[in-house]
């Protein structure tokens, strides 16, 4: 089975061919980061127009690098949800009208099932049901994986996501966008007992996320000591941050684990390649004798593959859309 993923929900246009699920024939992707790292920050519409000038492209070589034809596919599978939605409707536009002149299914694949998928290619002994945590610039979640179509989300962020609060506080500390990967750096630099960082809780929710006040911390002892004019030892900083990130998002998916009887656990997302978060939930899983998966660095962020991974279960689980097909900006796992 050929299956042919397009995925354009933030600032990467991104095509893959996989074959049978889990096999990686092609893998194009198309980054804006350095157009957008001059404002700081994604900006919907510039990213949506570089999605129409170069999804065309990044299709044909994807297909070329796996040395197929359209003729060739199963399917053609697209993100619709969630992400930024004029840079949803480039890619689920474009793979509604190739699906429709191919003569193909088109697969409606919603983003953070894709993330999840991106396990299946690095593992191919993996298999659900597990329990995984999600954590990425716009997402921060624990799900169940009970099968490869079917999820149920255990816990959520009440405000701010991890990679978000990890972009805002390097914003601040002058760090370019996007600040996760210089946090990563700084904080190998650093000694991460430096700060004593708050760990936000949300009442009555015993695994869902905060990072809102945390994120406030930081810019506020970061602002206090401007204005005092003392200069703070930003690697110290991001050492601190890092680890109070990796130590919320450890400590509650291993709780929810323990509640709910999982022994087998898995990582995805774009902050899953930050180093301080895989080495602190690889370790606690080993402590507590768990199965831990992460996937590879290089699956980390958005890609097509992880689009075509999942679309392949979904076109086996009878998983298909029509004309119809549109994007949507905000979708809930338990919803799809």
């Amino acid at each position: 089975m050929l299956i042919l993923g397009i995925e354009s929900s933030c600032d990467e246009t991104a095509a893959s061919v996989v074959e049978n699920c889990r096999e990686i024939k092609s893998s194009v992707i198309y980054t804006q980061i350095e157009e957008h790292k001059r404002y700081g920050g994604v900006v919907p519409e510039i990213a949506s127009r570089r999605h129409c000038e170069n999804i065309l492209g990044v299709v044909k070589n994807a297909l070329d690098g796996a040395g197929v034809t359209l003729k060739d596919l199963d399917g053609i599978a697209v993100t619709y949800a969630p992400g930024l939605i004029g840079a949803l409707l480039v890619g689920v536009s474009f793979a509604k009208g190739l699906a429709m002149s191919a003569e193909k299914p088109l697969i409606p694949v919603h983003h953070i099932a894709g993330h999840i998928a991106t396990n299946y290619l690095t593992y191919p002994q993996l298999e659900p049901p597990y329990l995984c945590l999600v954590a990425s610039g716009g997402h921060s979640h624990i799900i169940e994986v009970l099968d490869y179509t079917k999820f149920h989300v255990v816990g959520r962020t009440h405000d701010d996501a991890a990679g978000e609060c990890f972009d805002k506080c390097a914003r601040a500390m002058g760090f370019p966008y996007p600040g996760g990967a210089y946090i990563d750096r700084a904080s190998s630099l650093g000694d991460s007992s430096a700060f004593a960082l708050p760990h936000p809780n949300v009442s009555g929710s015993e695994f869902d996320f905060s990072f809102s006040g945390l994120k406030t911390s930081v810019i506020n002892l970061i602002h206090n000591s401007q204005q005092k004019g003392k200069q703070l030892n930003y690697n110290d900083l991001s050492a601190s941050i890092q680890k109070t990130i990796s130590e919320i998002l450890t400590e509650k998916t291993i709780k929810a684990a323990e509640f709910l009887g999982y022994k087998k656990i898995a990582l995805a997302g774009g902050v899953s390649a930050n180093s301080g978060v895989r080495s602190a939930l690889s370790t606690a899983c080993t402590e507590k004798g768990f199965e831990f998966y992460m996937p590879h660095k290089n699956l980390c962020g958005d890609n097509g593959a992880m689009i075509a991974c999942q679309g392949s279960y979904n076109l086996i689980n009878g998983i298909t859309a029509d004309e119809s097909l549109n994007a949507i900006a905000t979708l809930s796992m338990n919803d799809i």
